[in-house]
C-alpha cells in the first residue's frame, strides 16, 4: 500500500500564507517510486462535499488548479523527498478546511484530475483555517 501523511496545516490570518506538504511511503510506493504517482490536493470544508484543489501528473510537467485558487496555489514535486508540496499565498477565510493529499499509481493516458475517482490513496487530511 501507499501511505500519504499531510502537514503544514495551521491558523493563519487573511493574507497570509502557508505550505502544505504530504509525505508518500509504505511497500507499493517503495515498489514503484514516487516518480510512477499523479498527485492531488483536494479540501473540504465544514458541512461541503470534498472538492478538487491542485494536481500534478507523475511526470512533473503537467499541473491544475481549480479556478478559485489559480495565481495563488502553487503544487510541486520533490521525488527525492517523497514529497508533494502546496504552496498557499494570499489566503482567504474561504479556503478554511481540511486539506486532503491524493495519489495514483496507474499514470493513465486520460487523467481527470479534479475526480476523487482517480485517484487510489488518500491521506488523513491537515486542518488549515484562515482568520479574517
Amino acid at each position: 500500500q501507499v501511505q500519504l501523511v499531510e502537514s503544514g496545516g495551521e491558523l493563519v490570518q487573511a493574507g497570509g500564507s502557508l505550505r502544505l506538504s504530504c509525505a508518500a511511503s509504505g511497500r507499493t510506493f517503495s515498489t514503484y517510486g514516487m516518480g510512477r504517482l499523479d498527485m492531488g490536493w483536494f479540501r473540504q470544508a465544514r458541512g461541503k462535499e470534498r472538492e478538487f484543489v491542485a494536481a500534478i501528473r507523475w511526470s512533473g510537467y503537467s499541473t491544475y488548479y481549480t479556478d478559485s485558487v489559480k495565481g495563488r496555489f502553487t503544487i510541486s514535486r520533490d521525488n527525492a523527498k517523497n514529497t508533494v508540496y502546496l504552496q498557499m499565498n494570499s489566503l482567504k477565510p474561504e479556503d478554511t478546511a481540511v486539506y486532503y493529499c491524493a495519489a495514483d499509481s496507474t499514470r493513465q493516458s486520460t487523467f481527470i484530475a479534479t475526480l476523487t475517482g482517480s485517484y487510489s490513496y488518500w491521506g488523513q487530511g491537515t486542518q488549515v483555517t484562515v482568520s479574517s
